[in-house]
């Protein structure tokens, strides 16, 4: 089961995204930022679309990884300013782990709490919050 974590921002100008030619919803600009802001410490790949959003895959603590990011727009608003961003980790899993219980994801994940972290302590993050 992924975990989720809820957050505002205006750091990322949306309406400047490149489509997602699935389903058009914003959300590559903050893992295109993620990629950025931590190359040299975490190698994520380069993100793709998916009908929910954005996704990008990583290794963490000997776990592969898949990141995924969608910013909330209303239909008939403008992206701009603060929205509100949905940010998913999920950890895969074999599946003999999946039938054994083992290798769970939980919020108390230490890849899923690096990431609340992250934005917990950047100010351009406000409310940030597990769902």
């Amino acid at each position: 089961m992924n975990q989720a974590i809820h957050f505002k921002t205006s750091m990322f100008d949306v309406s400047k995204e490149r489509e997602n030619a699935i389903n058009p919803i914003y959300g590559i600009s903050l893992l295109e930022w993620l990629k950025e802001e931590l190359k040299g410490e975490l190698n994520i790949t380069k993100p793709d679309a998916e009908d929910w959003g954005w996704y990008s895959e990583l290794q963490y603590g000997g776990n592969t990884y898949l990141i995924g990011s969608c910013a909330h727009v209303e239909e008939g608003e403008e992206p701009v300013g603060e929205l509100e961003w949905v940010f998913q980790v999920d950890k895969s899993s074999s599946f003999m782990e999946v039938l054994l219980g083992k290798n769970k994801m939980t919020a108390s994940d230490s890849c899923f709490v690096f990431f609340k972290e992250l934005f917990e302590n950047n100010p351009n993050f406000k409310e940030v919050q597990i769902a």
